[in-house]
């Protein structure tokens, strides 16, 4: 068994370093010329309904904007009704025929099932799922001494994300619908003081990508992973003060929108947004030392304190 790893260990590099030299200038072209046909046969989202968490700010309420533009009936989730009303009127101020408003908290397996259930129950379909719904808690790991509040991140980002899809999926695949996955570039560019925020995404990311796996075909599923968004948590003294917005420089949050909403409805695999983050994907794997120093040098400079914010 050692001498078959052993072989496996030279023989495996050369055939896939061979593979790349000879395959990989055809696959890209082969993967622009599918970027164009998906362009010209985009999906048309008019009268269609979409169900957004966490929709009562940030990216969740800019999608309900670009979703009610362009014609969409919406169902729209949070835990502040207040809010989740003024979104709901000015989505249909812009253009969507219908769009209600459901009260739920998606760390609760109960509400995601409940907030699916109304909406086929009051659209009588369900065409896309979009799962927005996150929250994070600033600062470093050695400073935590109340796991409970970390564990909040992980059954709102994660779990709350696996409830919602788990009670969609049947109506998604009446619909041969869509399913849009917020996750982060924090999956591979781990930003410090964010450490369970990463943790949540990533293990959300790998949900996501095991699930398109099994599904195949039945159901489209774009993960979206955002730079630093201009939102109401990245907008707070705390993350100003205490994570490196300036090494990041911040996305509008309405053209990020915009650009997850063309995504989806092109049929994305995946979506980084805007693309010159995807940079440090390429540092992570060919040179995280220097990635690791990068994101390190920042995080000593910063105060030691801690603050909860949610999207």
């Amino acid at each position: 068994m050692k001498l078959n790893h052993k072989v496996l260990n030279i023989v495996v590099p050369l055939i896939t370093l061979t593979v790349l030299v000879f395959f990989l200038p055809p696959f890209l072209i082969y993967k622009f010329l599918r970027f164009i046909y998906r362009l010209k046969t985009i999906e048309n989202v008019a009268g269609k309904v979409i169900l957004i968490t966490g929709a009562s700010s940030g990216i969740g309420e800019h999608l309900a904007y670009e979703y009610g533009k362009r014609g969409a009936r919406l169902a729209l989730a949070a835990r502040r009704e207040d809010r989740l009303r003024g979104v709901a009127d000015k989505a249909r101020r812009l253009g969507s025929p219908d769009a209600i408003v459901i009260l739920a908290d998606v760390s609760k397996a109960e509400d995601c099932n409940r907030l699916v259930n109304d909406t086929v129950n009051h659209f009588g379909q369900l065409d896309h799922l979009v799962n927005n719904a996150g929250v994070t808690k600033i600062g470093l790991f050695e400073d935590c001494n109340e796991f409970s509040h970390l564990k909040s991140i992980m059954d709102t980002n994660f779990w709350g994300s696996v409830y919602c899809t788990k009670f969609a999926v049947p109506y998604l695949r009446k619909s041969k619908g869509k399913i849009v996955v917020m996750s982060s570039s924090a999956t591979w560019f781990s930003i410090p003081r964010l450490s369970f925020y990463n943790a949540s995404k990533a293990a959300q990311t790998c949900f996501f990508e095991t699930l398109r796996a099994e599904l195949g075909s039945d159901l489209g599923i774009t993960i979206v992973s955002p730079g630093v968004v201009r939102s109401e948590m990245t907008e707070t003294p705390e993350f100003q003060s205490q994570v490196c917005s300036e090494m990041i420089p911040s996305q509008s949050t309405q053209v990020c929108a915009t650009a997850i909403v063309d995504s989806a409805c092109r049929g994305d695999m995946n979506l980084t947004d805007p693309p010159w983050i995807r940079v440090a994907f390429w540092l992570r794997v060919f040179c995280p030392q220097l990635l690791e120093s990068i994101t390190h040098s920042n995080s000593i400079k910063r105060p030691r304190t801690t603050s909860n914010k949610e999207n």
